[in-house]
């Protein structure tokens, strides 16, 4: 997974904490402009479970700590800390492999060629994923080339049986 040199050291020393606080870094994203930044970072129980809003906030004194002990950023910035949502992001191959039979959708680096994909996780190994894509079509990615993956579920807005 390409991610910026920021974001990478700001993930590796989040995680490196993570098990005293038996949380998982999920993901951590810098976005918005150069001179005041937003940086996410997404957490989840060491198990996979949901943090309530509560958990969240009560997480958000450490992650903001350590962040601010690195001082990676050179200016004013945004710090979010929240649950990774319905569009989790997928960041490493056991990500993959947890939501193996899962919609999602996925951007490469390629330079030349298709960027994005839209499929279900078909497989997902150490080196890389493959894809079932909507045409039916499968595609292998490795992992150093996947630039953002997040899950797209499905939502049945219909109502529900028995209802009018």
């Amino acid at each position: 997974m390409v991610k910026s040199k920021t974001e990478q050291l700001i993930i590796d020393e989040l995680e490196k904490l993570a098990p005293e606080h038996s949380v998982d870094i999920v993901d951590v994203e810098v976005t918005g402009a150069t001179k005041a930044p937003c940086v996410r970072v997404r957490l989840e129980g060491a198990e996979g479970e949901a943090l309530s809003l509560d958990e969240v906030c009560a997480h958000t004194s450490w992650v903001g700590d350590l962040i601010e002990e690195l001082d990676p950023i050179p200016s004013a910035y945004t710090l979010e800390v929240s649950s990774p949502g319905i569009d989790r992001p997928l960041r490493r191959p056991c990500d993959f492999a947890r939501f193996t039979g899962e919609p999602c959708e996925l951007t490469t680096t390629a330079t030349e060629g298709r960027r994005r994909f839209k499929g279900v996780i078909a497989e997902a190994t150490d080196a890389s994923v493959t894809l079932e894509l909507e045409d039916g079509e499968r595609v292998e990615i490795a992992f150093d080339d996947v630039k953002k993956c997040t899950l797209k579920p499905v939502i049945d807005f219909k109502a529900k049986e028995g209802k009018n």
